[in-house]
């Protein structure tokens, strides 16, 4: 199996936060749909014919493309590629959705994303967002009345002058839309963005770490409680609702990544394109998209596991890891395990290993001490 990314860039506006490529020239939307087509055309190869069985449009913005655009980016994968879609998700804002719902099912789209980040109309203004808390109350109700029965959404806690209350009311807000899917971040200054810029100048200040771990910790309790399953670090969803196309990241599955900084893996490499409308708009018109290659030694794919299977409830596959790097790399990884297991960080559970409830809240320090050292 195997997925396509599709990403686009368009935004009416940058929110202070995001450190994704993306851009406001939404004048080039028609020139960008037509790259993307040569794209998925040029490079038909990649997967090797795997069947493609999700297909993500990430942003950005993708509801900033018309209904008729986003039909003709799907054309082309369903006639260049082969395509058995058990998921095609949409990243979507609250205040794009006010119509074409009904179109984006007809289209084949049968899962949305939702970027609604906090229900607090001041922290929304902070964040530099576009929509109010009622539309985005009313954007997932919308969705659920022409029929979508897979909906994710979007929190951000740990944003400046977000009290313990604040996150709390989010929470319930969004559990109480009958969504299916959660997934919540804690905010990061990006280096470059108007949030970060604002952090060093004094005029806004970082939630303390105590704050941000009590949120998190608030979180797992709640999802928890409403049935939700915490199958990866930032991720929770009710039974038979976790991201497939996501999830294929975690599993290390193949994926294509189209469009202006998108990221391709083929098993084996990776594949970033340029982050430039205008380069990747003239590299597609040439037969050539601007890309940087990556081959990936043993030691980094060794790397690449622990940092994607240890984020899941699933964990990582001791047996596997021994077929595919060796007696080697699997004694490596258990040894650097043995003092996170001693401590109730990591547990061995039959032949896998996974993070227990204290470690998910260290994860970075235990995978950085799985992680192959020259």
């Amino acid at each position: 199996m195997a997925g396509i990314y599709v990403h686009i860039p368009f935004c009416k506006t940058r929110c202070t936060y995001c450190g994704f490529f993306s851009t406001t020239s939404l004048q080039l939307r028609n020139d960008y749909v037509h790259a993307l087509c040569q794209e998925l055309e040029q490079r038909k190869d990649y997967l090797h014919g795997a069947p493609v069985e999700t297909i993500y449009f990430g942003g950005g913005t993708p509801t900033q493309l018309s209904l008729q655009q986003i039909g003709t980016i799907l054309n082309a994968i369903y006639n260049i590629y082969n395509v058995r879609a058990k998921e095609i998700t949409m990243e979507c804002n609250p205040d794009d959705l006010r119509g074409g719902l009904h179109d984006l099912r007809i289209l084949g789209v049968n899962r949305l994303s939702i970027g609604i980040q906090t229900f607090n109309d001041t922290l929304l203004q902070t964040l530099h967002r576009r929509h109010t808390a009622a539309q985005a109350i009313a954007a997932v109700r919308g969705a659920q009345s022409v029929g979508f029965d897979n909906i994710s959404v979007d929190l951000m806690f740990g944003l400046p002058g977000q009290t313990m209350t604040d996150w709390e009311a989010d929470v319930a807000q969004a559990l109480s839309l009958n969504i299916q899917h959660l997934s919540a971040y804690s905010l990061m200054y990006e280096e470059g963005t108007p949030l970060a810029e604002q952090l060093s100048r004094g005029e806004i200040a970082e939630t303390d770490e105590e704050t941000s771990l009590a949120m998190y910790e608030y979180l797992l309790d709640q999802t928890r409680a409403a049935g939700f399953e915490h199958y990866e670090i930032s991720n929770f969803a009710l039974p038979g609702r976790r991201s497939l196309h996501n999830s294929s990241y975690w599993r290390a599955i193949p994926y294509l990544g189209i469009g202006a900084g998108a990221h391709s893996f083929d098993g084996a490499a990776r594949q970033s394109n340029v982050c430039s409308l205008s380069a990747y708009i003239d590299g597609a018109k040439r037969g050539q998209i601007p890309a940087e290659h990556e081959a990936m030694s043993q030691t980094e794919k060794y790397d690449e596991l622990i940092l994607t299977a240890l984020r899941t409830c699933d964990g990582m596959n001791l047996g596997e890891l021994s077929r595919t790097f060796g007696p080697a790399l699997h004694n490596y990884c258990l040894q650097n395990a043995r003092q996170h297991i001693a401590q109730g960080r990591l547990r061995l559970d039959g032949n896998r290993l996974r993070l227990t409830r204290a470690g998910l809240f260290v994860s970075n320090d235990i995978m950085s001490d799985l992680m192959w050292s020259d």
